[in-house]
């Protein structure tokens, strides 16, 4: 059963779009679900987020923790953005079944692979951000069948 704040995200999503010549974009996907999440951000020249949009293919909890994990970096430093972690993203929608805690996952990773480009276009090292991955199972074990 979904919350009535990811039925609300999922239904009436914030800051859904693009934002044309971004900071920084971050591109994350699910193989084993389908879900791509890509989440854009403008960054002012004090490090500040003064707009974050997304867009995504997926079920609705990856709609809703798209548009959450916008509305929790607006206006906030790269420093904090940094800080929005998966976890940050459910408490925010007031939890999610946990076969879709996944896509809460893909939200702290766009959210880190769009600073992570943010960083690469300006020559800058951010301070406890890696490499981003791809797709959220990327480094696993393969599966043996």
């Amino acid at each position: 059963m979904y919350s009535e704040k990811v039925m609300d995200h999922f239904q009436n999503p914030r800051n859904v779009g693009e934002i044309e010549d971004a900071s920084g974009v971050g591109t994350v996907g699910n193989a084993k679900c389908g879900d791509i999440m890509r989440i854009f951000l403008d960054i002012d020249e004090e490090g500040i987020i003064r707009e974050a949009k997304f867009k995504t293919f997926g079920c609705g909890a990856a709609v809703a923790t798209s548009s959450m994990a916008t509305e929790l970096v607006r206006g906030r430093t790269i420093r904090e953005a940094l800080q929005v972690t998966n976890k940050a993203v459910m408490e925010a929608l007031d939890g999610l079944p946990p076969v879709k805690v996944h896509c809460s996952l893909l939200a702290e990773e766009a959210i880190h692979a769009a600073l992570w480009d943010y960083a690469q276009k300006n020559g800058i090292e951010i301070a406890g951000l890696s490499r981003p991955k791809s797709d959220i199972h990327e480094g696993e074990e393969e599966e043996n069948w």
